[in-house]
């Protein structure tokens, strides 16, 4: 009984931690003085593209498009690591094309004063984006593997829109102040196509670590525990009745 109501809080202790600190914080972050590009459709952007191409491919190779989250999977051994090397190979050259096409396209000045959209910190320390990089992570991979990687997650059919989702409110949050990349491979093809490496290394440990901790932590809490009550309705927390209780009554 303890372990099922410690499972339980723990996933409301994640919900409202999100609320706090995505809700909260991002009343914050819009009075800040930072100001690096249009927020909102930066990251309806983000969100729409990772939403749409997830639910096009994601029953193809799961619609990661990010180290960290394939580094979530090889951690909680859901994915051997020769697949997850070809992942991380397709992931960054992906980033790297994208990029290349970018600096193609748009003029020398609009490149060189948004660094190709590279990833940098604003009005933050390191320990602070390092943090804040870290926690939006760990958000995106808690629900892409409630959704997506766990087979009785609600909204399995719908998994692309709830990622896309997350990605849109931790950008609402976090992109004034760090970019909000959650991704190796968004921070490493603009970086090295604009060779801007300001504070790179925060947007290779952090989404790492996020990634690593959320996945741990679902994988073990809910993937792999055995479930030593029967769980009950999630409104009232009571036991659901087996089987012949009321005939043994």
């Amino acid at each position: 009984m303890e372990w099922d109501f410690l499972r339980r809080a723990i996933a409301e202790f994640v919900g409202t931690f999100a609320l706090i600190f995505v809700g909260a914080g991002s009343i914050m972050t819009a009075a800040g003085p930072a100001d690096q590009s249009p927020l909102l459709p930066t990251a309806l952007a983000h969100g729409l593209v990772i939403a749409v191409m997830a639910s096009a491919v994601g029953h193809i190779s799961g619609g990661h498009f990010n180290p960290a989250v394939t580094f979530a999977f090889v951690v909680t051994r859901r994915m051997v690591l020769s697949l997850a090397t070809a992942y991380w190979v397709a992931q960054f050259g992906g980033a790297v094309v994208g990029a290349l096409l970018l600096r193609w396209i748009y003029p020398a000045e609009l490149r060189d004063r948004l660094e190709l959209g590279a990833p940098f910190l604003e009005g933050v320390d390191a320990a602070q984006g390092f943090a804040i990089e870290a926690i939006l992570t760990f958000f995106l991979v808690w629900v892409i593997f409630a959704c997506a990687a766990d087979p009785r997650g609600t909204f399995k059919s719908i998994a692309g829109l709830a990622i896309g989702f997350t990605i849109t409110f931790d950008i609402l949050i976090g992109g004034p102040l760090t970019g909000a990349a959650m991704n190796p491979a968004r921070a490493f093809g603009p970086e090295l196509v604009q060779n801007f490496w300001d504070d790179g290394w925060i947007y290779y440990t952090a989404p790492l670590l996020g990634a690593g901790i959320a996945g741990l932590l679902y994988d073990y809490l809910y993937l792999r525990a055995p479930a030593l009550v029967p769980p009950g309705p999630p409104e009232t927390g009571l036991v659901e009745p087996r089987p012949g209780d009321a005939a043994a009554s």
